[in-house]
């Protein structure tokens, strides 16, 4: 799970984001210059939610001020389904086999 700022989009929409950092895998590390070219990530938005309050307080002394102030950011969680490197295709998800029963031999016939 991943938080970020909040995003106008639905809860259990699709998300790209194609302004990537950095992209590795192993010993493969692509850096970007400011972004690596042509490297995306794909994600699925998990909902909105509001960070902590975070208390701001400005104070000066011998003057009598003081003032107070809370804030909460608001974010959007994202699940990543896949990170689609520069120059590779992007892999297709395995199909599920489903295997058959084999049929029993009945004991009459055998």
């Amino acid at each position: 799970m991943l938080d970020v700022d909040k995003l106008e989009v639905a809860e259990g929409a699709t998300v790209e984001l194609d302004r990537v950092l950095v992209v590795g895998e192993g010993e493969k590390v692509s850096v970007g210059t400011p972004t690596v070219e042509g490297a995306r990530v794909v994600a699925t938005s998990k909902g909105d939610g509001r960070g902590d309050k975070i208390i701001v307080f400005k104070y000066k002394s011998k003057v009598r001020y003081r003032r107070k102030t809370g804030h909460r950011q608001a974010y959007t969680r994202l699940a990543i389904d896949e990170i689609v490197a520069p120059g590779i295709a992007p892999e297709k998800p395995a199909r599920k086999r489903t295997s058959r029963k084999k049929k029993e031999e009945s004991e009459s016939g055998a």
